[in-house]
């Protein structure tokens, strides 16, 4: 159903464009406040709808030229046609909604969101996709063009579809090189890529790290072990500059590696980043911030919220590889980490030997369950507590839990605001917001990390 000349009012926090018809709210791709465009329906649900913009009538002062050729298809840049300045602007009010519309939450006004001096190339990881398929364009499907093989991303809302990427902007060289050199070979050589339906082939997944101090990191995933050394033979030779080159047998249904054996065919298993002042070595599955410029500031402003004035015990929850509990060290008497993923932990202490620090200890377990009156009375209660969940929030009985223990002083750092407004708002009886600064971590996106600073109320 094509919707003519739609006035876009708003843009909604997912990045779409928002209009009104005939009483209905539609969501509109591609389609940024002020402008008057058409669209056509592609989704309908209970009192709103999807649609995509098939032209524009009055463009918006804040439209631009994409830059990359694959926007459009792939999913990962979804707003090189907005300005940078504008993008921080719409960010900021992302935030400021989350926390008065849906949180409900008495805030002074949101501050300018730090922007990235980077916008583009300031991802130091990437997750290519080999497939046999290559998805095509309507125009390609009708003109009887074949299907062919393809390495770069998933088509967005198409598991099985892959657009062939020759230049991706999120990420420094060598990844290109490498990504387009492997393809081409295995093409030469005739080695299957995968089928993502039919799950069978050769090769699956291509991940790719590089460090700001020019280390690079690469795992081959292969869907069988065949192969495997006529690839790797050709990485090692063709790439000196690999530091770390890995490979996962993975003949699972999904593209996790985090339970399968890494092997480490050349080079160390870890390439070296820094943080601030701190070393960090990061491995094949090892999680950390893939924009090393912007978590600096971010760790940064947390630090700035805490106030630490050295002698405080501090808990950092879904602490990870130890990154801001690492960062907070030197500010305070000690620091309790917990995370879940084990192999995480591990990575957390050796980071802290490798700093010579020796007031963190880390804690491997559901966070909900190690958080318990047992591990306050062996360490101490908080004086600080740092807070980093993941997009879902923080559940309902650790919220729980935080309002019985009452630390003076709460950091919430989230990549999602909605989540974390809910969650400050289930707080509030006995905390009040203190500070608030959005980061951006995801230039071309509509993606945005916020910190909050949370006080114990005086009773």
């Amino acid at each position: 159903m094509l919707l003519e000349n739609l006035e876009i009012q708003n843009v909604e926090i997912h990045g779409k464009g928002v209009a009104r018809q005939n009483g209905k709210v539609v969501f509109v791709e591609n389609a940024l406040p002020g402008e008057v465009v058409d669209a056509v329906i592609f989704q309908k649900k209970k009192g709103v709808a999807f649609a995509r913009t098939t032209a524009i009538h009055k463009p918006s002062e804040n439209r631009q030229l994409p830059f990359c050729n694959h926007f459009g298809t792939c999913g990962g840049c979804t707003w090189q046609n907005v300005t940078y300045q504008k993008q921080l602007v719409f960010k900021r009010q992302f935030v400021d909604d989350a926390f008065r519309r849906i949180g409900k939450l008495d805030v002074t006004e949101i501050p300018q969101v730090l922007g990235c001096p980077n916008e583009t190339y300031y991802r130091n990881k990437l997750e290519f996709t080999f497939s046999n398929k290559r998805w095509l364009t309507a125009d390609e499907m009708h003109s009887g063009v074949e299907f062919t093989p393809a390495l770069g991303f998933h088509k967005p809302g198409l598991f099985d579809k892959v657009i062939n990427v020759e230049k991706c902007w999120l990420q420094r060289e060598p990844s290109d090189k490498i990504k387009n050199a492997l393809r081409d070979f295995a093409l030469k050589e005739n080695i299957p890529f995968f089928d993502l339906r039919k799950q069978v082939g050769v090769l699956r997944n291509l991940i790719i790290r590089t460090s700001s101090l020019g280390e690079t990191l690469v795992i081959v995933c292969f869907f069988k072990n065949e192969q495997v050394e006529q690839v790797m033979d050709f990485l090692k030779t063709t790439f000196p500059e690999i530091t770390s080159l890995n490979y996962v047998i993975n003949a699972k249904q999904n593209d996790s590696i985090f339970d399968q054996e890494v092997v480490c065919y050349n080079g160390q298993e870890f390439i070296k980043e820094k943080l601030g002042d701190l070393y960090f070595h990061i491995g094949a599955k090892s999680f950390f911030q893939v924009n090393v410029q912007q978590a600096e500031r971010l760790f940064d402003k947390a630090v700035e919220f805490a106030e630490l004035k050295g002698n405080e015990t501090v808990y950092d929850l879904y602490c990870g590889i130890g990154s801001i509990s690492l960062y907070l060290a030197k500010h305070c008497k000690k620091v309790i980490g917990v995370e879940q993923l084990n192999e995480a932990v591990e990575d957390a202490k050796k980071n802290a030997a490798l700093n010579n620090i020796k007031n963190c200890e880390f804690f491997a377990g559901d966070v909900i369950h190690i958080l318990n009156n047992e591990l306050v009375n062996t360490h101490g209660k908080p004086e600080v507590l740092f807070i980093d969940p993941p997009r879902a929030g923080v559940h309902p009985k650790l919220i729980q839990t935080l309002l019985e223990i009452e630390p003076e002083k709460i950091v919430y750092v989230s990549c999602n605001p909605v989540t974390q407004a809910r969650d400050l708002a289930l707080l509030a009886d006995k905390y009040e917001i203190k500070n608030v600064q959005p980061v951006d971590m995801f230039p071309q996106t509509y993606h945005i990390e916020n910190v909050a600073g949370l006080k114990l109320k005086i009773n």
